[in-house]
Order: C-alpha cells, then structure tokens, then sequence
C-alpha cells in the first residue's frame, strides 16, 4: 500500500498556519500567505485605529508650549565676590538639580498664580459639574453645626488650591540643556500668548526669589555680626589689659622682642656646641692615631691618614720610604734578593718605618693634651649655662602665662578684624543684592501647537492598528485549529491526500430532482440530480471530477487482486460530505464500464439513500436479515448502471454496530466483492458512534473524508486515536468543500494549481 507510518498521532503537530523555523524562503512564504489570509482583520482593525486617532485629534484642544532659558551661575564682579558671606564655589550637579526642584516647587507656583491670577482662568480651574455640586450638597447638608461648615469651607479652598497648583505643574516642564548650566523653562497653555506669559513669569519669580533668598541671608548675617563684634571687641580688651597687668608684675624685660635670660642662654648654648664639637675633632684625631700605634711600626707607612700627610717629619719618612721601596723592588728583580745591595735597602727601610713610628707616638701625647684642654673648656662652658639655666627657670615660667595671654589678645584681634572684615561685605551685599540666575532667552508665544503631535498620533494609531491587527491575525492563525491544505494532512495525520475537492455551489433548489422518484418505484431507478451528486456525471471535466478520478486512482493502486475490491467511505462529524464523495465515487467507476456497487451503511442517518431512493421500501437491514433478497433491494441507474443498495430507516435502530459486525453481514459483503469489481460503501462517521470499527472485517481499506476550514485537527486525532482498526486500514483522506480562492492563501507555493492557471489547456470548466 501506499500508505505512511500513522503511529503516534500527536495533536502538537506540525501546524502550516505558524512560523516555520526553514529558511528565510519559508518564512517569507508564510509571511505572504498570512498577509493574504487576515488582511482584512487587519485592515479593518488598522482603519479603526486611524479613526481613533482622528476622532481624538478632533476631540483634544490644541496646546501650546512656550519656553524660557534661564542661565545659572552668572559670574559677580569681583569686589562682590571678596564680600560675599556665602559660598560662591561653581554650581555641582546636587546644585543644579536643587535649583530644578527650587523652580518646580509650590512657592514658585503659588506666586506666578496670584501674580497673573490663574485661579479665575477656567483653563486652570473647570466649573463643578453636576455630580460634585451634589457632593458638595450632599456634605453640607449631613453637617449640623456652623463650626464643622467653616471648616469644611476652609478644607475646599485649601483643596481648590492645590488642585490649581496640581494643574500649573502639571503643565510646567524644567529641564537641563545638555551639559550646560542652562535651565529650560517651558509652559504648555492653549493660548499661545497665555504660555509664553506664564514661561516667562515662572523665570522672573525664581529670579526674584533667588534675590530675596539671598536679601534675607544677608540680613541674617549683618544682624550676627553686629552682636559678634561687640563681644569680640570687649573680648580684646581684656585680654590685652590682663597680658599688660602681667608683664608690670613679673617685671619682664624684652629687648628687640627677646628676654634678656633668653640672649645670655641662647649665647652659652652657641658656645657649648662649639666647644663639644672641638672636643669631639681632637677625640677623633686622637683614636685614629692610636689606632694606627696599634698596628705596630710595620704598617704604619701603609695607613693613609690626614694626621700623618700634615706632619711634614712624617711626610719625609714616607716619601723615603716610597723610594727605597721602589729601588728594593727594582734591585731585587735585577741582583736578586740575598744580594748585598739589597739588604741594606731593606735595613734602610726598616729605619725608617721605626722613626715613623716614634714620631707618630709623639704625635699622640700631643693629641692626647689638645684633648685634655677641649674638655675642660667644655665643662666650663656646660657649668656656666646650668647656672644661667637655673636663674632664668623663674621667669620662664612667667613667660609661658605671658606667652598665653599675649596669643589669647592676639586671636581675639585676628578674629576681631575677620568679623570687621565681613560685616563691611554683609552691608555692602544687603546694599547690592544680585542673583546668580538671569533669563537669556524670554519666552515667546509658539507658533505651532505642541500637543497634540498630529502626523506623531495618527502615524501611531495606524501603526499601532496593525500591529493590533497582526497580533488578531495570529491569535486566529493560532486558533485555527482546522484542515486547511493536504501538506496538513500528510504531516499531521501522517496519511496522504489523496486529492482536494471545490465547494460546489448549486444555484438550484432541492426541489429540482426529477420527479420519477415515486413514479418509478416498481423499476426502483435511482433519483438523478443536477446538484452535487450529479456533478461528477453533468461535468466531467470539472476540478471535482478529476479529485473522483484521484481518488478512483488510488483504490486501483493500493489494492491489488483478482476479486472486487471494498472501500469504506467514512469521516470524522456528520455533514463533512463523505456521502457525496461516495456517490460521486461510484458514479464514476460505473460511467467507465466497472461493475460498481454503491452500500449505504449509515443505519442510523441513511442520508445518501434519502437523496438516490427517497421511496425505498427495502434496504440492506432486510436484506441481512433474510427477508428479502439482495435483488430485491437493489436500485440502479440507468444512465450509469450503477447498483445501489439503500439502507430503510423504519424505526429507532439501537444495535447497528451488531447488525455491521454480524456474519450475515460479512456473507452479503463476500457475494458483493464476488459479484462487482468495486464496492463502494457509505459509512457513519467515527466521532459519534462506533459503527464505522465493526467494518473492518467487510471492507479492504477506508479513506477519510475531512471538511476544508471545518473539521478540527483535535477531532480527527481523536476520533483516528480511539479506532485503531480503522486508523491502520487508511490509505488517505480527502479534503472536501475545500474553497479554491482562499487555498492559496494557506499553500503559497501551490497557488497556480489552486488559481486553475494551466487546467483550461487540458479541458478543465467550472
């Protein structure tokens, strides 16, 4: 068979109405089929918007917004700027943000509407409408006293005011310029002279706030100093009184600044340090030569010391020395060393390495006497500062209580003359107050309206329409949850389509059947009709004849065999057409010379028999149960040959999956497939009843018929899911009804087959 694998349906298939994850082809092709799917929602929900944002533009006054730049931290001039009590630093950005909130605040409001008397502007306080006069009414009328009306007056007026300032900051914008210290002003009014106004007197009110903030500093500051500077200047005379009445009493004598103590200590000092420091120098010399001494007379010519290049004896000896020692080196390469030249230069040497060493320890008592002077001289010197030490230890100790109370008169001086210093600046600022704020750009009454932004708002509503739209669009994509192109088919219930089926529209009514119905019971020929069931025969060369002869083609190839062959014709709901597609079917089998049966086995709702015999007497139920023959229940078509074997719906039938599953049943269904080549049989549908699993044993194979834009994909999952038996005798499904126009919309890429665009060339007519 040509069947696929159908294990394992799963509802969360593959779905062609959502995005696929392929290519950008792909997705570009579900985006067209899209468009051409829900552009009209989308149209019509983006034309709702458009009218929305014309009606709103219509509705919404125009308003106008003025704008004032005000520059903050003007440079002063500069002897204002020495006489400033306050900071004068540049502004930082905790500043800046300050001042912002400084002119967005209620004060600066409450000024600019009592100045142009914004209160009586019904742009900034609307009249009460009905229902709060009532309320209002309403409170006044519970209140019983005076006293809780007065109040009550008071709280709406503090109420009716903040309302008013609400308004006014409601409209006020303030901002930063970019990085600079320019302060933006700006006023939204309906009246564009009515916003530059107002712009302009919000910048003239923190101007002259920033004025009287600093006016009142200043008097604040000048009223402190004055009562500092009267304390300091008694503070200063007594200080300096106490340090006068001090130094009388303590008689403290100072020459050029100094005690007189202090000169005579500050000179023994000097005269200590330079007599330690002499002491120390011939100390120095003194261990340097001994040092030397110690090292024996051997070296003592080897050791350059300072002592020893003063010493003009010693300076002989070694330069001796130095010679004989160079003749002795000479000599001794060239004589050898036991010559006796030789060794009377190193007797010679020797000589006068130990008259080196006499005159050095000669040097050294000499040394040794410089040093015995130097600390005797310093010991008197240290004696005689201990003595001038200890007499000058009493008016030291005066000193320190002068030294105090002289640095107490002169820091209160100092401080005296910095307040004399600021309470001039403060009189001369209090004089001359100027603010570090000015207005360099005066608002101006706009041109244009500023709100609301016509093309900003109906570009937006139009966008946002269809973006809506869009959103609509995929909602009902997503909701959709129907058969709508064979792809679905193939990969959601994983059978093939094995052909797709046009709506067809009869523009004729019922009652146009040929009338030989009832005339013809005795012949029991079948009721032609020039509606669908006809349609395959009237038009053979339609769109839906040739899915017939699709689906005719596929029975041929998946069943093969020398006996006839049995298809059952099934769906999911009733009213998907599989009864059409049945008779349509076999009509078309019978019109090419095949023996061809057509069994309506719908016991519960015979449809199709109503429609082909509506005066059927005898029907297969009859026939099953032996009390009539098969012959005998047999209608035909004469134009056709098709048989058909009708099913009676005498009464309420309770068990027709039995009567279907019966062996009688299965017997009439062998004499059948012996007899024709093709039986063609019409079956409930799966969903309601069970009928359609107790003919699994009659027929070889089934095909499903499924309603284009009408059958939901749960159900066919569920009524395939709950009849396996059925489920594995598929070998396709039929998309019926489907709408040819809107299958493009669904299948892009199939979109001339759906269009009909080369079917003229081989005889295809609608």
């Amino acid at each position: 068979m040509l069947q696929r694998s159908k294990s394992g349906l799963d509802v969360a298939d593959v779905d062609q109405r959502t995005p696929p994850e392929a290519g950008p082809s792909e997705l570009l092709d579900w985006a067209l089929g899209f468009i051409l799917r829900q552009y009209p929602i989308v149209l019509f929900v983006a034309i709702l918007a458009a009218g929305a944002g014309l009606i709103y533009l219509y509705v919404t006054p125009p308003t106008y917004t003025a704008v004032a730049n005000v520059l903050m931290g003007t440079q002063r001039a500069q002897f204002l700027q020495q006489q400033s009590l306050l900071s004068e630093g540049p502004l930082d950005m905790q500043q800046f943000e300050s001042q912002i909130q400084v002119i967005q605040s209620k004060a600066i409001a409450s000024t600019v509407i009592a100045q142009l008397k914004l209160a009586e502007d019904p742009e900034f306080s609307p009249p009460a409408g009905p229902v709060r006069g009532a309320v209002r009414w309403l409170r006044g009328w519970i209140r019983e006293d005076a006293s809780p009306d007065a109040a009550a007056a008071a709280q709406t007026a503090t109420a009716q005011k903040d309302a008013i300032i609400a308004a006014f900051a409601d409209r006020l914008t303030v901002k930063r310029l970019g990085v600079s210290y320019v302060i933006e002003v700006g006023f939204s009014s309906r009246s564009p002279q009515r916003a530059a106004e107002i712009a302009n007197a919000v910048a003239n009110a923190y101007i002259v706030d920033q004025l009287e903030a600093r006016y009142q500093a200043s008097r604040t500051a000048t009223s402190w100093l004055q009562d500092r500077l009267r304390e300091l200047t008694e503070q200063v005379s007594t200080a300096e009184r106490a340090a006068l009445a001090f130094k009388a009493k303590n008689d403290i004598v100072a020459a050029d600044g100094k005690l007189m103590d202090e000169q005579q200590v500050a000179d023994l000092n000097s005269r200590l340090v330079a007599a330690r420091a002499q002491t120390s120098e011939v100390l120095a010399r003194l261990n340097r030569v001994q040092a030397t001494i110690s090292a024996g007379p051997n070296t003592t010519l080897d050791v350059a010391l300072s002592e020893l290049t003063a010493n003009p004896i010693i300076t002989n000896l070694r330069q001796q020395y130095l010679e004989l020692s160079r003749r002795e080196a000479e000599w001794s390469t060239r004589f050898g060393r036991d010559h006796l030249a030789v060794v009377n230069l190193r007797n010679r040497l020797r000589d006068i390495r130990t008259s080196t060493f006499d005159e050095l320890q000669r040097l050294a008592e000499t040394y040794k006497s410089d040093y015995e002077i130097a600390k005797r001289r310093q010991e008197e010197v240290e004696k005689q500062l201990a003595q001038a030490v200890s007499q000058s230890r009493t008016t030291n100790v005066a000193q320190v209580t002068l030294r105090d109370l002289e640095t107490t008169a002169k820091g209160y001086r100092n401080l005296y003359e910095n307040f004399l210093q600021r309470y001039m600046g403060s009189v001369q600022q209090e004089s001359f107050p100027v603010s570090e704020a000015r207005i360099i750009s005066p608002a101006s009454p706009p041109q244009s309206k500023s709100k609301p932004k016509t093309a900003l708002i109906f570009g937006a509503s139009i966008f946002g329409g269809i973006g809506l739209g869009i959103a609509l669009g995929l909602l009902r994509d997503m909701m959709d949850r129907v058969f709508r192109t064979p792809s679905q088919i193939d990969e959601v219930l994983r059978i093939p389509c094995l052909a797709v089926t046009p709506l067809i529209k009869t523009a004729e009514p019922e009652q146009s059947r040929r009338k030989n119905a009832i005339g013809n019971l005795d012949q029991r020929e079948l009721v032609r009709e020039s509606g669908v069931l006809g349609t395959v025969i009237d038009q053979p060369l339609s769109r839906f004849a040739e899915a017939i002869r699709a689906i005719k083609l596929a029975i041929t190839l998946n069943l093969t065999g020398g006996q006839g062959k049995i298809v059952g014709l099934t769906s999911s709901l009733p009213n998907e057409g599989k009864s059409t597609i049945a008779a349509s079917l076999a009509q078309l089998v019978a019109q090419v010379g095949g023996r061809v049966i057509l069994v309506d086995c719908d016991l519960r709702n015979p449809s199709l028999s109503g429609s082909l015999a509506p005066g059927a007497s005898v029907g297969i139920v009859d026939v099953v149960s032996g009390e009539k023959t098969l012959e005998e229940a047999i209608w035909k078509d004469s134009t056709t040959n098709l048989d058909f074997l009708p099913s009676i719906k005498r009464s309420r039938l309770l068990h027709t999956s039995e009567i279907l599953a019966a062996e009688a049943t299965k017997k009439l269904f062998d004499k059948l497939r012996a007899t024709y080549d093709y039986v063609i049989v019409d079956l409930p549908p799966l969903a309601p009843i069970v009928d359609v699993r107790a003919t699994t044993h009659l027929v070889d194979c089934f095909i499903l018929v499924v309603e284009w834009g009408a059958t939901k994909i749960d159900v066919v999952h569920h009524a395939l899911n709950s009849a396996p038996n059925v489920q594995d005798g598929l070998i396709g499904a039929v998309l019926n009804k489907a709408n040819m126009d809107f299958m493009m919309r669904y299948d892009i890429h199939s979109g001339d087959y759906y269009r009909n665009k080369y079917g003229a060339r081989y005889g295809y007519t609608e």
